[in-house]
């Protein structure tokens, strides 16, 4: 174990949501949920106002719907998400060549690798850590989370700790202190049947895992799980910080609540999952050939598939389709607590498979409503609406307000958040993944008549925006743009020639003129 304080977790605080409010000044302290906007999709992400009403990512939009119906409902833009993880990415990089990125918005840094490694003390750990949030919110103008500590384990404890926007260092040693009044469940390694097998032996906090005994743990749970568990519980973590470029694989894995057995669930649930891991190779700039999936049934047994691919890919629709295959190949019966998806034979790129590729064309199914689940006609009224909620009790005075009181009009499809249109209209974008299809529009494309809410948009006389709502044949828009006032609304003809979609506009930092 290490004796100083050299390992640093970074979280960004609700980060896609969080670069919603800042291109969207409108919506900045208002409830926000991103994620697929269908009935079948599921939350990615969910602002910390949305939260409060119980809205948490991997949640079914539907019951995001039910809990929060007045916030703003947006598709996600990641390509505006990942230009903000490479300036964040760029920023840890200063501190030391081993960054292990476990997604977008999440990484950890050894400090000791780095600059400022000759002399580590807490003293100066918190110095670099403040630094650190400090830059990140210059740069950005988002908040970020931060745990420093002697070890991974307790890191990343720290920075769920200090969220939202705080920092927590532990300093060497006094990791009981932090650990001991947690629930059991705040343990990696720590799932739903694990917590109940303790509970019954009377285990509820980390605190009681420290004082069982290691050969009553193991009866239990296993040698290496039982030794494991009793080993974190001591904050005892010796795992390095690995920059993903030196991994031979990227995995990520979650456990449930309650078993799994309906295949459809399974089948959002492995989307999202293949998004992450996908999102971490990219991080790494890494590419696979052999895709892994994991599932793990209600007695822990495990059952492993992998397929390895002609050449080495970095693409979202690729592994998707080679996960489904392989869970295909897996009988469902009973049901799962625990699903994984990975891709080991890393290499530094991804060949172009030129037979492989495959046109994803967007469904026209569906009726149009309004991203809050009023009818169409709603969510571009001409005239302003009382709905009663939000932050000012009312709407703004102005056509499909999205002041997270009424929520934001949009066009929604029968896929979850599916991109509306023919083929040849707008080509989908597969990062989307568990969220639904996600528009990606080419200039000099026609681009269709239908809009999605939460995209982006110009207009030849009006300028920069973001579509609120579509519906019965108008789509409303608002015009601002990333460190502008809030702006005006207007609703024009969804086929209005002056409207069309466009590339998201960088993030404006704190302090700077309107773009």
């Amino acid at each position: 174990m290490r004796t100083t304080p050299g390992i640093l977790h970074l979280d960004m605080d609700a980060f896609y949501a969080s670069v919603e409010q800042a291109a969207k000044p409108s919506l900045r302290g208002k409830a926000v949920i991103v994620g697929g906007v269908g009935g079948r999709g599921v939350v990615a992400t969910a602002s910390y106002e949305a939260r409060v009403f119980g809205v948490r990512s991997a949640m079914s939009t539907a019951e995001a719907r039910r809990r929060c119906p007045n916030a703003a409902f947006l598709i996600p833009r990641f390509s505006a998400y990942r230009e903000v993880s490479e300036q964040v990415m760029a920023l840890l990089g200063e501190l030391s060549q081993l960054v292990e990125p476990l997604s977008l918005d999440e990484a950890f840094v050894d400090l000791e690798a780095g600059p400022h490694g000759d002399g580590l003390d807490t003293a100066k750990a918190t110095r670099v850590a403040e630094r650190l949030r400090a830059e990140i919110h210059a740069v950005t103008g988002l908040t970020a989370s931060v745990g420093v500590a002697s070890s991974k384990l307790v890191a990343k404890i720290a920075s769920e700790a200090a969220k939202p926007d705080g920092l927590v260092v532990v300093v060497p040693g006094e990791e009981r202190a932090l650990l001991d009044p947690l629930p059991v469940r705040a343990l990696w390694g720590v799932g739903p049947a694990t917590a109940d097998a303790m509970r019954k032996v009377g285990i509820t906090t980390v605190a009681d895992i420290a004082a069982a005994d290691p050969d009553e743990l193991v009866r239990l749970f296993g040698q290496a799980h039982g030794r494991g568990l009793h080993e974190h519980a001591l904050g005892l973590d010796d795992r390095p910080v690995v920059a993903e470029r030196d991994a031979k694989s990227i995995s990520v894995e979650d456990t449930f609540e309650v078993d799994l057995a309906d295949r459809t669930r399974i089948a959002a649930e492995l989307d999202r999952l293949t998004a992450r891991c996908v999102e971490r190779l990219r991080a790494a700039g890494r590419s696979g050939r052999t895709v892994v999936v994991k599932m793990r049934r209600y007695d822990f047994s495990t059952l492993t598939r992998s397929e390895t691919l002609r050449a080495p890919t970095d693409d979202l629709g690729v592994v998707r389709e080679t996960v489904h295959r392989l869970a295909a190949q897996v009988d469902f019966t009973g049901g799962f607590r625990l699903l994984g998806v990975g891709v080991a034979s890393l290499a530094d790129f991804a060949q172009q498979d030129l037979f492989a590729a495959q046109e994803e064309e967007a469904d026209e199914t569906g009726e149009d409503v309004a991203a809050d689940g009023t009818g169409a006609d709603d969510a571009v009224a001409e005239t302003a609406t009382d709905r009663g909620g939000g932050e000012e009790g009312r709407r703004d005075a102005e056509p499909g307000a999205a002041d997270g009181s009424g929520g934001v009009g949009g066009s929604e499809t029968g896929e979850a958040g599916q991109a509306p249109g023919t083929a040849g209209e707008a080509a989908t974008d597969p990062d989307a993944g568990a969220y639904g299809r996600v528009p990606v529009f080419h200039p000099g494309r026609s681009h269709g008549t239908r809009w999605l809410p939460g995209q982006d948009v110009r207009h030849a006389e009006h300028g920069p925006g973001w579509v609120q709502g579509s519906g019965v044949g108008r789509v409303t828009v608002r015009f601002e743009v990333p460190g502008s006032p809030p702006g005006r609304i207007r609703t024009f003809p969804v086929d209005d020639p002056d409207l069309t979609p466009s590339s998201h506009l960088p993030l404006a930092p704190p302090g700077d003129p309107d773009p």
